[in-house]
């Protein structure tokens, strides 16, 4: 990678040391582009004409996300974030009384709620599968926990709260065997290391395009595998995702379009895209080994400062690093940082209950690095936050 060219293709890092890409990645300036143009199109002919206009385009970006996660296009819904992505695939299936989900400590707390929600309206059981002993999700639990009562495995792939990466194609390996549908949030994955459907195992993915995937807010994507489909009753119909049969029934539009949702953000899903297609354009491989590798050395400079120390689990870390300084509380220390220009973020309990529940170090303050973050900025990060253990805070 020519990491100056990508900087000066990113306005954004001319501003800030940014670390805050597990929040949002900075927009390239062809993605920006891609947006704005699409938008300026609109105000000169008209959205639906401008909308006729692009159509090829906007169908490709279909392709270019399956490409990017090994799926096929029809296979892909877009959507306007990835919670609202992972909501259509999960409130598509039919619990009852005893069944079970079974999800791990990992889980993002939005869908902790859901399942939490769903266990009240219906009766089935939320079932947190035990962890090993490095903070992974433990696979030989999870197979002795697989019963006829479990109808979903439910999934975090990188939780929002550390660097761990979850084992998920083993996951995988045990849903197949089993027969129970497996729902992978790849919210902090994709974009950030490559992410192969057919080898993960999943039956549906949800994603986001803000963060390592660079793209604009407000979009997101579903890939659903064909052979789940019968797993799985859209919780909406409407006009993008079903056809009216002329009397009092309609059918369901063929693969993954049965979760369209008619209006759309035809300017983001544009930018969406554009920031795809560069990601495919670099490597995914590429950018993965980049990012860890950062991600890698800032750990390592934090784990070697006195009174500064980080809580990434697992065996397999990426590019998400989370830490405390001691003696002052993580926003103020998110706070203190920013005044440097450095841009991160701070976990919040509420967010990872699961987890939570077992570990008491939220909230922490968690620091992202993407590809076009550069070793100076990273080792400048490990001696800011250097002088705030040394001083607390306090201004020399």
């Amino acid at each position: 990678m020519d990491i100056e060219a990508l900087r000066h293709d990113t306005p954004g890092t001319a501003n800030r040391l940014h670390l805050n890409n597990a929040g949002a990645g900075l927009l390239s300036r062809g993605t920006l582009r891609t947006v704005t143009a699409h938008l300026k199109l609109e105000a000169a002919i008209g959205g639906y004409e401008a909308a006729d206009q692009e159509r090829e385009r906007i169908d490709a970006v279909h392709e270019h996300i399956a490409r990017l996660v090994g799926g096929r296009a029809d296979e892909v819904a877009l959507f306007d974030n990835a919670t609202h992505a992972w909501n259509a695939a999960f409130y598509s299936m039919e619990f009852k009384p005893g069944d079970r989900i079974l999800t791990g400590r990992a889980e993002y707390g939005s869908n902790v709620l859901a399942y939490l929600q769903t266990a009240r309206r219906t009766g089935a059981e939320v079932v947190v599968v035990p962890d090993d002993d490095s903070g992974r999700l433990d696979t030989t639990a999870l197979a002795n926990l697989i019963d006829d009562r479990c109808k979903l495995v439910g999934v975090t792939h990188v939780p929002t709260s550390g660097g761990l990466v979850n084992p998920v194609a083993e996951i995988g390996r045990v849903t197949r065997a089993a027969g129970v549908p497996f729902l992978l949030d790849a919210t902090q994955s994709v974009g950030q290391f490559p992410v192969d459907v057919a080898e993960v195992g999943c039956d549906m993915l949800s994603a986001t395009g803000r963060k390592f995937l660079r793209g604009p807010r407000g979009t997101g994507f579903l890939w659903v595998r064909t052979e789940a489909l019968g797993h799985l009753e859209p919780h909406v119909a409407e006009t993008a995702s079903a056809t009216w049969d002329g009397g009092r029934g309609f059918t369901w539009h063929d693969g993954a379009r049965r979760f369209d949702t008619w209006e759309v953000s035809y300017a983001n899903t544009l930018g969406l895209g554009a920031a795809v297609q560069e990601a495919l354009d670099l490597g995914i491989d590429e950018i993965g080994r980049r990012a860890c590798a950062l991600g890698a050395r800032l750990r390592d400079g934090l784990d070697a400062l006195p009174g500064v120390s980080t809580h990434d689990l697992g065996t397999r870390r990426c590019a998400i690093v989370t830490c405390k300084v001691d003696g002052m509380a993580a926003a103020d220390t998110a706070t203190a940082l920013a005044a440097q220009g450095i841009n991160v973020s701070v976990t919040d309990p509420k967010q990872t209950q699961f987890d939570t529940e077992n570990r008491g170090v939220h909230p922490l303050v968690r620091l992202s690095p993407h590809y076009y973050n550069t070793e100076a900025e990273i080792d400048r990060t490990v001696q800011v936050l250097a002088e705030l253990a040394t001083t607390g805070g306090r201004s020399r």
